[in-house]
């Protein structure tokens, strides 16, 4: 029984539907729906253009086998879950799970004959690729979208394209140093351009967002554009890339400083992590300059530390560049989601049987428990959840936080 009258109710439905389905396109998943059905990768390797071969996983995995063998004491001590022989079995045999062919800071300006050529190669490792099983998911990054690079940039996003003979599978190109919405918005546009020029099927083409610059954080204007980029990319934004080392730079942070762990780098990608949020994009963490060479032992520790301190925060993929990195990539990814699967599966058995455990577990925590288990099964930390009651299809309907399916009852 209501007094309100029926013409104000009809505005108010009205008001509150646009409403709804204006979230509902902005925000259509959350932390365990993937965009175009792929599974997030623990990391993106970067290769420069000239150093990259049909072979170059394989051979990556070859040189972090010999690595963790080499340093077997020091990884030993750093597993709190017995994961390193898994860790070796899984350099063996598929170490890299998304690799970049960089045309940008790892390649440098070349003379244009020198890009194309590298292009064209690029295009056909990709392809190679596509069709080989248990290669990685591949793409580029391209040169920036400035003026002095913009032609340069294009250019070898045609070439790769052209000599792979379409659109590889998983391909996505990577856009670094964006500052402004319009950039964002002009690529949907040149994507659009693309598919319709080459006859690639609407939508085909996706790209990654390098937020490197503050500018992509905080506006002159006090607004935060990343998230506005997200809603120009129409869909196409599969990833918001963190550039650790331009962006810190670019803060003034002096050199021996610039660091993933920095104050400064864990705003920027605070301020990501919410601009993403619940919108199917993406957050990936940038890299370490710091390669096990030198100092290998310091490195592997250090390396270690940053990827386990971004997987608490949140960040469930970062840049790896150099094969050491693959060793502690995996042995730390491994490590957190086995340690957070034994934590996560009690309190899930406990809040489907509706019984406390010690913590009154809401619906967003049983969905970001079960999205913590989905991603560990999804890396291959673990094979399944470990509890009959949890398979993958009521881990889902948790994410979901849809009906549980009546014949897993």
């Amino acid at each position: 029984m209501t007094k309100v009258p029926t013409n104000v109710r009809t505005r108010i439905e009205a008001l509150l539907d646009g409403v709804d389905a204006d979230l509902r396109r902005r925000y259509p998943g959350s932390n365990g729906r993937p965009p175009h059905g792929r599974t997030q990768p623990i990391h993106t390797v970067y290769v420069p253009a000239d150093r990259v071969a049909e072979e170059t996983p394989r051979e990556w995995g070859t040189a972090a086998v010999e690595l963790l063998d080499r340093h077997f004491d020091l990884l030993a001590s750093l597993d709190r879950t017995a994961s390193l022989p898994d860790v070796r079995k899984r350099l063996e045999r598929d170490p890299v799970q998304d690799l970049r062919i960089d045309f940008e800071d790892g390649y440098g300006f070349r003379a244009d004959a020198e890009e194309d050529r590298a292009a064209v190669t690029a295009g056909t490792v990709l392809a190679a690729w596509a069709r080989r099983p248990g290669s990685p998911t591949g793409g580029i990054r391209m040169k920036g979208l400035a003026g002095g690079e913009r032609h340069r940039a294009l250019r070898t996003l045609e070439l790769v394209l052209d000599s792979a003979g379409g659109v590889p599978d998983g391909f996505v190109f990577t856009v670094p140093k964006v500052r402004a919405v319009q950039q964002v918005a002009a690529l949907t546009q040149l994507c659009a351009g693309i598919e319709r020029g080459y006859g690639f099927a609407e939508g085909t083409l996706r790209f990654e967002l390098q937020i490197e610059s503050p500018q992509a954080i905080i506006a002159a204007d006090g607004t935060a554009p990343v998230a506005e980029m997200i809603g120009l990319a129409e869909g196409r934004c599969s990833g918001l890339h963190f550039g650790t080392y331009d962006y810190t730079a670019a803060c003034g942070v002096a050199a021996p400083d610039q660091a993933l762990d920095h104050p400064a780098a864990d705003y920027a990608k605070a301020v990501m992590q919410v601009a993403a949020a619940q919108t199917g994009v993406w957050v990936c963490d940038g890299s370490t300059q710091i390669v096990p060479e030198a100092e290998p032992e310091a490195a592997l520790r250090n390396h270690h530390r940053l990827v386990a301190r971004s997987l608490r925060r949140g960040y469930y993929q970062g840049w790896d560049m150099h094969p050491g990195h693959l060793v502690t990539r995996w042995l730390a990814t491994y490590d957190f989601f086995r340690t957070a699967i034994d934590v996560a599966v009690p309190r899930l058995l406990a809040y489907l049987d509706r019984r406390g455990g010690g913590v009154l577990d809401e619906p967003a925590t049983a969905e970001a428990l079960a999205a913590t288990v989905l991603r560990g099964i999804g890396c291959g930390a673990r094979n399944d959840s470990g509890a009959p009651a949890l398979t993958q299809a009521v881990l889902r309907a948790l994410v979901a936080r849809a009906p549980i399916p009546p014949e897993t009852r």
